[in-house]
């Protein structure tokens, strides 16, 4: 049999997938889809903010951690500081204190040193009888401090050369014995009768023209406790001005 030419047969090509057809949406259906994107984007930015806020609460607890822990390490350096400044306030208490004290010995010393004072007469003197005399010259520039106390009654003077002189004169002359002659011829001052004496005597400081005697009417023993400060007068004083 004879081959008969077959007609050639193609497969009809697959038709093209059709265009997407995009339907018209109506408004009223987009409200629900709005309303949806809203409330995701709400939760969103809530959580967002949440999230901002916990932060900020997790700076802000750490910062006041920091604080207080600034300000207690700033109380105890500030109790510290306290502690050391009354220690330092004893010490300068105690210093002052000190100071004060020197100062005064300083003080007491400068005034030792530009007024000395000595004792001159402390020997126990006995006076016999009624012609006998204990006299002792009162030094220029110098105060006086005529002290001393006796076994019996006893009679002292301070008298000038002058009415030394007068004394003597009125023993020699007969005029009376010692006793009653040298404290009644003339005196710059006199205590009579007594047992102790204590007086300070200014007028030497700036003279020397005085003499103090002790005498007395019965045996008696004198003990003294003279002394002089110097105390130089400005000018001249007493018998000298």
């Amino acid at each position: 049999m004879a081959a008969t030419e077959l007609d050639h047969v193609t497969t009809p090509a697959e038709p093209a997938s059709a265009p997407p057809i995009h339907r018209f949406r109506p408004p009223s259906q987009w409200l629900p889809d709005l309303a949806s994107n809203r409330q995701r984007l709400w939760t969103v930015a809530l959580g967002a903010a949440l999230l901002f806020a916990v932060f900020g609460l997790g700076v802000v607890y750490v910062d006041d951690s920091d604080n207080q822990a600034a300000v207690r390490s700033l109380t105890t350096q500030n109790e510290s500081l306290t502690g050391r400044s009354l220690i330092l306030q004893d010490r300068l208490k105690t210093t002052e204190t000190n100071l004060t004290a020197t100062l005064g010995e300083l003080a007491s010393a400068k005034a030792e040193l530009e007024h000395p004072h000595l004792t001159i007469w402390n020997v126990p003197q006995h006076l016999k009888d009624a012609d006998s005399y204990l006299a002792g010259g009162i030094p220029d520039t110098f105060t006086y401090h005529l002290e001393a106390t006796s076994t019996g009654a006893m009679n002292v003077s301070i008298l000038t050369l002058e009415q030394w002189a007068a004394a003597i004169e009125c023993v020699n002359l007969g005029g009376g014995r010692t006793n009653y002659c040298m404290h009644h011829r003339g005196t710059v001052w006199s205590q009579l009768g007594v047992t102790s004496v204590k007086y300070d005597f200014h007028l030497a400081e700036g003279c020397a023209d005085y003499i103090a005697v002790f005498t007395s009417a019965t045996s008696i023993t004198v003990t003294p406790n003279v002394s002089v400060t110097y105390n130089p007068a400005t000018s001249a004083t007493g018998a000298c001005g």
